[in-house]
């Protein structure tokens, strides 16, 4: 923009307020870790910034929000235009949260690692306070008293001296006329001083979805659209020689069916995968022409692989430490020197497979190409990626192509890929017409993304005094053009240990992967924990003492936690005592119950969790109560949904851990639909998950996942507690937990 038409922060401001009518404002935001800095945001970093989420007061007084992240059911759509509600002062009751399509004057927009709170939190606030700001300026003006005497609360201003009020949209206005606070002078509320934080709200979508009204892409509808399927190989890597396209086409209700045999290169993300497109009337044509569909196909250099043949290979990579394709990953001291002095030394080894996403909509897009031009409808968690590779797709300018973000039933990270936007564009390229996507339950559980499975080979000490003395740990793991072997934070319990060695291998392989909720963090999670639990026993110790000795007495121990971070061991502590003694640790319990601990780092925050489960005689597992102390900074924006969030995640640990598998044979998924791919029932949940949220000084963190990984070893190391049986394969239904 030249400079006589550029608009500053300011300008702009008050251009949207002009435009719309009543008050408008949006938070221009810099770069996480540039917030808390005194300068204006103009001043923290050179080139442009836009807004993350704006504000609309109406002439009537009714307030309006752009909520501009995706929603996937972790309630970000609720809770951070209550942050913004919150500052301003407004009565929730009137306020409406409007969607937003991809736009960069929202600045990011993606939904991924739990970090929407803690990277808008702060930034939400400063909108909400800065528009509270102009409307009590406003009003103060108006009667001709100082700024200081006036209150804003439950949409409207108060001057408490003369009992006199007006309403924000009385002021609205007048306030767009105020000119809008520099970054610097910003006055937040006291925390003291929330009333809707903190408090319990119900998701603004809730009405909407229990009557059925459309909000999910799977609901979208446009004119003149048409319904498309897409078949891909079986076996991952191949593609269509030759189908009998004459004969589908030929179909009721078929209006095409085309080869797709080119790709779009693959960067972070998976491209366009070579297929088979069938376009119909409906949804129904479309399916019931695909069983119809014959594709011979190359099956590509995958297609004899199998899970049982990566074990075999995982297990001679282990019996050669030093072989080629083996990598030192971390050294601490001597391990080998510490083993030979041990008082008890401990070998296991610990497997977990690939698992699926099951979102419960399927994967689907709708898309509309015209010449240079494109619109798509998706429910994605990353709409700027879904973006990128639509402008790939078509070879036009990312610019070109707009991008409505639907809710989304369900992502858990696999919507982060966005190969279905791929499919769809290039069919909606080639037939000229908005087209509808949809992928069924088959195509979600062949063609997913997967968490990648993995293989631990474990060896510690402990010594005379009972404590850890050395740590060792061969992890084999899946590589992938995609996401190069997704790990954990394998530097725990590194920093706690003299002697420490990681080594690392990697296994080629054709299976697509992707992140899964809490990413590597949960498997790690799960082996760390419970070989900690196993040496505890080893050293003829209670579990918790162990665990908490292990950790030390210092508070942050520095040398780069998780993504760089220091670990804060005194908020791991206090997580973990809290769970403990709210559980009731160290009751006397009989032969067949059990209790187990498990904890973690994760997405910055800090979460306990302690099962109590009980075995049958014969094999027969019952989850009975999870207590959960999570610490995830100062400040709970809704509790209704951050239970929610944590009971929610510790459901689905203990569904990955004790039913789901993707098995592998021939170079393709196995499982084919939920009658194969088993899903907990209620009868299995357990009985009671009782939250306890730890306050502590430290800025709000994420929810979607934290809570995930600490719930399988609770419940592993809960079932060794009541049987004496010890689970180091995943998953728990291929173990015989019977016991006499």
């Amino acid at each position: 923009m030249s400079a006589a038409g550029a608009i500053d922060r300011r300008s702009f401001l008050k251009l949207a307020a002009v435009a719309g009518g009543g008050l408008a404002i949006g938070c221009f935001t810099a770069p996480r870790g540039l917030a808390g800095a005194s300068a204006s945001v103009e001043e923290k970093a050179p080139g442009p910034f836009a807004p993350n989420a704006f504000i609309r007061i109406a002439p009537d007084g009714a307030v309006s929000i752009v909520s501009a992240r995706p929603e996937i059911g972790q309630g970000i759509r609720t809770s951070l235009p209550m942050v913004v509600a919150e500052e301003l002062g407004a009565d929730w009751r009137r306020v409406t949260v409007a969607p937003a399509a991809l736009d960069p004057v929202f600045g990011q927009q993606s939904a991924v690692g739990s970090n929407s709170t803690p990277n808008s939190y702060e930034e939400m606030r400063k909108m909400g306070a800065a528009a509270r700001m102009m409307l009590v300026a406003a009003a103060a003006a108006a009667w001709g008293v100082p700024v200081g005497e006036c209150t804003a609360a439950g949409g409207s201003v108060r001057h408490v001296a003369t009992a006199r009020s007006l309403g924000f949209g009385e002021l609205a206005d007048r306030a767009a006329r105020i000119p809008v606070p520099a970054d610097s002078e910003i006055v937040l509320k006291d925390p003291k001083d929330f009333t809707l934080l903190g408090s319990r709200v119900g998701g603004i979508d809730n009405g909407r979805i229990v009557r059925g009204e459309p909000l999910f892409g799977l609901d979208e509808r446009r004119p003149g659209m048409v319904f498309a399927v897409y078949e891909k190989c079986p076996v991952w890597g191949g593609r269509p020689v030759e189908a009998n396209l004459e004969h589908v086409k030929s179909l009721p209700g078929v209006r095409d069916a085309f080869i797709v045999d080119r790709t779009v290169p693959e960067g972070v993300l998976t491209g366009l995968v070579p297929g088979v497109a069938i376009v119909a009337d409906s949804t129904w044509s479309a399916f019931s022409a695909r069983r119809e569909l014959k594709v011979t196909w190359d099956e590509g250099p995958f297609a004899e692989s199998s899970w049982e043949g990566y074990l075999k290979e995982a297990r001679a990579l282990a019996a050669s430490p030093d072989g080629p394709g083996t990598t030192q990953a971390r050294k601490d001291g001597d391990v080998e020197q510490a083993f030979a002095k041990a008082a008890s030394v401990v070998e296991a080894e610990y497997t977990y497979p690939f698992i699926a996403h099951t979102n419960l909509e399927p994967q689907n897009c709708t898309a509309e190409v015209k010449g240079d031009r494109a619109e798509i409808w998706v429910p994605t968690q990353d709409p700027g990626e879904a973006q990128n590779l639509a402008a790939q797709v078509l070879s036009i300018p990312a610019a070109n192509i707009r991008v409505n973000i639907t809710r989304i039933g369900g992502g858990f990270g696999r919507r982060l890929d966005p190969d279905p936007v791929a499919e769809a564009v290039a069919i909606a390229q080639r037939v000229g017409a908005p087209v509808k996507l949809v992928w069924d339950r088959t195509d979600d559980l062949q063609h997913d993304h997967y968490r990648p499975g993995g293989f631990h080979f474990m060896k510690g000490a402990v010594d005379d005094a009972g404590r850890v003395s050395a740590w060792r740990c061969h992890h084999v793991s899946f590589a992938s053009k995609v996401y190069d072997s997704i790990m954990g934070p394998e530097d725990y319990p590194a920093r706690f240990l003299p002697n420490f060695l990681l080594l690392h291998s990697r296994l080629e392989n054709g299976v697509p992967q992707g992140p899964w909720r809490a990413l590597g963090n949960g498997p790690y999670t799960w082996v760390v924990c419970s070989f900690i639990d196993e040496l505890a026993y080893a050293a003829g110790r209670d579990p918790l003492a162990f665990h908490l000795a292990l950790m030390g007495d210092k508070d942050v121990v520095p040398g780069g936690g998780p993504g760089g971070q220091p670990y804060d061991a005194g908020r791991m502590r206090r997580v973990v005592r809290e769970a403990a003694e709210r559980a009731g640790w160290g009751s006397k319990l009989p032969r067949g119950r059990g209790m187990g601990l498990g904890y973690t780092f994760c997405q910055q925050g800090y979460i306990a969790e302690v099962a109590e489960v009980t075995v049958s005689r014969g094999g027969e597992l019952r989850v009975d109560r999870v207590v959960a102390a999570v610490d995830v900074g100062s400040q709970i924006v809704n509790l209704s949904a951050a239970e929610n969030q944590v009971q929610g995640s510790i459901i689905d640990g203990i569904n990955a851990a004790w039913r789901q598998e993707i098995d592998i044979q021939r170079g393709r998924a196995v499982q084919s639909n939920f009658h194969e791919y088993q899903m907990l029932r209620l009868p299995d949940a357990p009985r009671s998950i009782d939250v306890h949220f730890v306050r502590s000084p430290h800025p709000p963190t994420g929810l979607g996942e934290p809570a995930l990984p600490p719930i399988a070893p609770a419940v592993c190391n809960a079932i060794f507690a009541a049987t004496g049986k010890r689970v180091r394969q995943f998953p728990l239904s291929r173990s015989d937990l019977s016991w006499a």
